[in-house]
């Protein structure tokens, strides 16, 4: 009786000694056509070449080997994948909530946010949040909506424009710039730094560490006081 014990199913292709099958449709290291040949004169082949016998098409009659590096081919492979992930853009949507009767402080932090979140290409949902009596007055909702996207429409547009969600108002803003020239920026910017770095280590340095430790800072700042805000808000909905 047949049984299967599990596991994966390898996707690398047969090597050498692996390679099962009496003849093989050889290609030479520079890609040359050698032609059908027995599978020993394959392997023999590969031996005076100090190469290896590869696989590459196991579905043709007979299977098409190619003589190569094979540690070298899954070396420059995974580099060229991961080259690919690199500068892959995956499409973020961030959020940003705010209350129709905002104060101007706050508002200037939570457009900060939105600024530097439209600057790496990220798209951002703009939520207001309705409280009590504050439901009945809509238009307060959207005219805040309508001034956020004319203080940041150098770097974005409305994507979808300010509709109502229960006690919600919801308006999506979509970024000039495309994720990929945001990360491209980014590196750019990076790399000057680092020479700049380079070029004076102790200066350098030294403002690179009071901006992350800034940066970390206010960050931390912001999430704790929409924590409390949140916390604020549960508890006068209850």
């Amino acid at each position: 009786m047949w049984c299967y014990r599990g596991g994966s199913i390898s996707t690398e292709p047969r090597i050498n000694d692996r390679i099962r099958v009496p003849e093989v449709r050889l290609v030479g290291p520079s890609g040359e056509q050698v032609g059908i040949v027995p599978l020993a004169k394959a392997l023999e082949l590969a031996q005076e070449y100090d190469l290896d016998l590869v696989e590459v098409a196991a579905s043709a009659r007979p299977p098409v080997c190619k003589l190569m590096d094979y540690g070298k081919f899954k070396y420059e492979s995974a580099m060229k994948a991961r080259e690919a992930r690199k500068n892959q853009a995956h499409t973020v949507i961030k959020e940003m909530k705010l209350r129709p009767k905002i104060d101007p402080h706050d508002y200037d932090t939570k457009k900060g946010h939105v600024v530097r979140f439209l600057k790496q290409g990220d798209k951002v949902k703009i939520t207001i949040m309705f409280r009590g009596r504050e439901q009945s007055r809509p238009e307060l909702g959207y005219r805040l909506l309508q001034r956020l996207a004319s203080d940041v429409e150098d770097l974005g547009f409305v994507e979808s424009n300010p509709k109502q969600d229960g006690r919600n108002m919801i308006m999506v803003l979509g970024p000039h710039k495309k994720k990929t020239e945001a990360m491209a920026e980014a590196r750019e910017a990076q790399a000057a730094r680092k020479a700049e770095a380079k070029a004076n280590p102790g200066r350098s340095q030294n403002a690179a560490d009071g901006e992350i430790a800034e940066g970390e800072t206010s960050e931390g700042e912001t999430s704790e006081a929409e924590t409390a805000e949140a916390s604020a808000e549960a508890s006068a909905e209850a």
